[in-house]
């Protein structure tokens, strides 16, 4: 059935499958992937959110949304779009976690927020995926406590697409685990490849490590801890060291660091990016001249610069936990939470939590031995 505002129904199909954490009736579409989005969280809530989620469901029929939130002011959203209502349903969560507030306080006290509530529905299987832009704090914590870790997996890592010469990379970890240790890059290495290769296609992906220059012997003490670990790690294609410079070139595909340089390399990675688009546009319109070069090209300047914009590649996935919880920008806009929601289909049809399992369990069991 096709809901919009022409048709005047606002009766949305009721729920019947009772979640006992949220106190909450749902209904599960088994042949589709169940994806549960935060309605609430973000710069933008829930206006780019809705909206987001809307393109999805007309982009795809096999995604079915569950949007967590105030009921009230998500149908007030949704009235103005058109969709089969057979993919939407509202959940309704009276809180909201702010991006201020403390983590661990927030997820423990505030249950029946749209995070708390949106997480415990991937922990029973009610959905196969989580997308937020709220606090990013709390989504770490609340993957880790309600969602849980897969067995063996020490420290989840965000790790988000970032655009290269040569396509993408995968940047881990960028924000979870400031303080890692030399076994969580390892880790961050293997789960990285299995994405590589099972989500965008690359066979055998080179795997580097972010350093201040390319010889072994350099680094901090992390880094050359980590370095002859992952040279004799069978399980990955390791090039060795990566500076910060060589990223955009491509020259890997998975880029490995703790969250603190990761976070630093996507920021100014995003800054720069911006930077040089806004650069190119002001000049294109200096003169008669360059206007009319712009124009001309215009079709491929287009192109171009949407490859290098981040919201094309969807959030960041915090890898490692027992469903997929998927981490955008604050300020994502619809364009970044369409295409979350979209790279969950991949997500699970490429079965990437079974393959972490698989590779990773049988690691830790002979270290352990």
């Amino acid at each position: 059935m096709i809901w919009g505002r022409q048709s005047g129904l606002i009766s949305f199909r009721r729920i019947v499958y009772w979640q006992g954490m949220c106190g909450t009736l749902i209904r599960r579409n088994q042949k589709m992937v169940n994806v549960a989005v935060d309605a609430m969280g973000g710069d933008n809530a829930p206006v780019e959110i809705v909206k987001g989620a809307i393109e999805a469901v007309n982009t795809n029929k096999e995604i079915k949304i569950f949007l967590v939130g105030k009921e009230a002011v998500i149908k007030e959203e949704l009235a103005q779009y058109t969709y089969d209502i057979s993919q939407v349903e509202i959940v309704h969560a009276s809180e909201v976690i702010e991006t201020a507030e403390p983590p661990v306080m927030a997820i423990r006290k505030k249950k029946d927020s749209s995070i708390v509530k949106a997480l415990y529905m991937v922990k029973d299987g009610t959905c196969d995926a989580f997308v937020s832009s709220g606090s990013t704090g709390a989504v770490l914590v609340g993957g880790q406590v309600i969602v849980g870790r897969i067995g063996g997996v020490e420290r989840p890592p965000l790790a988000p697409l970032i655009p290269t010469e040569n396509g993408v990379s995968l940047l881990i970890d960028c924000g979870a685990n400031v303080d890692a240790r030399p076994s969580h890059l390892v880790q961050f290495a293997k789960m990285g490849s299995i994405y590589m290769e099972s989500i965008m296609g690359v066979k055998n992906p080179r795997v580097g490590i972010v350093n201040n220059g390319a010889e072994e012997e350099k680094g901090n003490a992390l880094v050359k801890e980590t370095f002859p670990l992952l040279k004799n790690c069978p399980d990955i294609n390791f090039i060795g060291s990566v500076e910060a410079r060589d990223i955009p070139a491509g020259v890997a595909d998975v880029v490995v660091c703790e969250a603190f340089v990761g976070n630093v390399i996507l920021k100014l990675y995003e800054g720069v990016g911006a930077t040089l688009i806004k650069k190119v546009k002001s000049g294109m319109m200096t003169s008669l001249r360059s206007k009319m070069g712009a124009f001309l090209v215009k079709p491929a300047l287009k192109e171009t610069l949407k490859s290098f914009d981040v919201q094309e590649y969807g959030g960041a996935p915090l890898l490692g936990l027992n469903g997929l919880v998927v981490k955008t920008h604050g300020s994502a806009t619809a364009v970044e939470i369409k295409n979350s929601i979209l790279q969950c289909l991949d997500f699970k049809s490429q079965q990437i939590n079974e393959k972490i399992r698989e590779r990773i369990a049988p690691a830790q069991s002979q270290k352990t031995d």
